[in-house]
This record gives C-alpha cells, sequence and structure tokens, in this order.
C-alpha cells in the first residue's frame, strides 16, 4: 500500500472504496454532480489542497471531466495535481450495463493501471522522488504541430492514446502530464514513433 502525501478526490464512494485498498491517503468524494451544489463539502476540498495539496482523480468520461473542469475553477491550480486514468472500454462488476460512454472509471480499473495514474500525477509517495521535469513548453508543443495549428486536435489524439491517456485531455492538461511522463527528447522520440 503506498502513502500518499496529498489528499485524493474522486467521484463517489465506490471509487473511494477501491482506491483505499492501494493508497493511504485521506480519500474525499464530490458525490458526482453532487459538488455543484454542496458549497460546504467546495469549502472542504479548497481548505485540503491548501492544506496538504489535492489530487483531483475523476473518469476519463464527459462527467468526468465537468467534474475535474468544476473543481480547477474553484481551488487554485498551485494546489492540484491531476490523476488521469487512460481511456478502457468495458463495465464494472457491480453494474448490469456500461455507463454511457462505455469506458471504465476508476472503480474498474486494475490497481496498477490506478497506482500508475497516481504516479503520473505527480503524487508525492513515501520513500519515492517525485518527477520534477518541467521542460516541454507550449511553444515545444506548437512546433511539433500538437498545438495551434491544422490537424493539431488529431496529432494530439494519436498522442495521448500512445500514452495511455484519456482522449478528452485538454493541450494544457497534456502539457503539464508531459512534464511529469518525460524530457522534451523523450517526447520528439515518441512522435517519431507515430
Amino acid at each position: 500500500m503506498l502513502k500518499i502525501k496529498e489528499a485524493i478526490v474522486v467521484e463517489g464512494r465506490y471509487d473511494k472504496n477501491t482506491l483505499s485498498q492501494i493508497v493511504d491517503a485521506p480519500i474525499l468524494e464530490t458525490s458526482g454532480f453532487g459538488i455543484f451544489k454542496d458549497k460546504e463539502q467546495m469549502s472542504l476540498l479548497r481548505r485540503v489542497a491548501e492544506r496538504r495539496g489535492l489530487i483531483v482523480f475523476t473518469d476519463s468520461d464527459g462527467a468526468g471531466f465537468v467534474i475535474r473542469n468544476h473543481i480547477k475553477s474553484a481551488i487554485p491550480g498551485k494546489y492540484l495535481k491531476h490523476a488521469y486514468i487512460p481511456d478502457v472500454y468495458g463495465k464494472e462488476k457491480r453494474k448490469s450495463a456500461p455507463g454511457k460512454e462505455g469506458k471504465l472509471g476508476v472503480e474498474g480499473l486494475s490497481p496498477e493501471i490506478l497506482l500508475d495514474a497516481l504516479r503520473r500525477s505527480g503524487a508525492t509517495i513515501e520513500g519515492e522522488d517525485s518527477p520534477g521535469n518541467q521542460g516541454i513548453t507550449k511553444q515545444d508543443l506548437m512546433e511539433r504541430g500538437l498545438s495551434g495549428g491544422a490537424n493539431a486536435g488529431a496529432k494530439r489524439q494519436l498522442l495521448l492514446k500512445r500514452l495511455g491517456l484519456p482522449e478528452r485531455m485538454s493541450a494544457n492538461a497534456m502539457l503539464q502530464t508531459l512534464n511529469l511522463l518525460c524530457s522534451l527528447e523523450e517526447l520528439d522520440a515518441i512522435l517519431e514513433q507515430l
């Protein structure tokens, strides 16, 4: 079980149950879209984020990104880290049918995938060094055709798929994640393979 310094926020109780089996960290819930109406819960998330940092760990479907963006708009980015799970299609064991987009959420993924997502978010894990590379810039993405040009979106989609990241990830979120995962030279090597 990994001990993580930051608190983690997830969408619901099944996500919390799954994560609590593999990490030792405070895990808070948004109650799905309930976070939009619950000012006290958002206030709690803000206070926790300011005190120890907060990892936003929502599903990779549209609803997960709406919740993630709501939290991003309410809490300063310097207190947040973002864990992204890859787009894995299937259905959770407890459900009779797949979700609207057919993707597995946090609760349906293996511990290995979840731990990898936490490491890639830059989580502060006891006994492990945290990634600190901040070498890739927006300009680097533009120069490589991943931002601001014709077909940039399609190129980003290929890169996201290759890296096992969600298709809905914005260019800014991708930049943040790339800086946790690789150097500029490693990015160039990945792009050559695409």
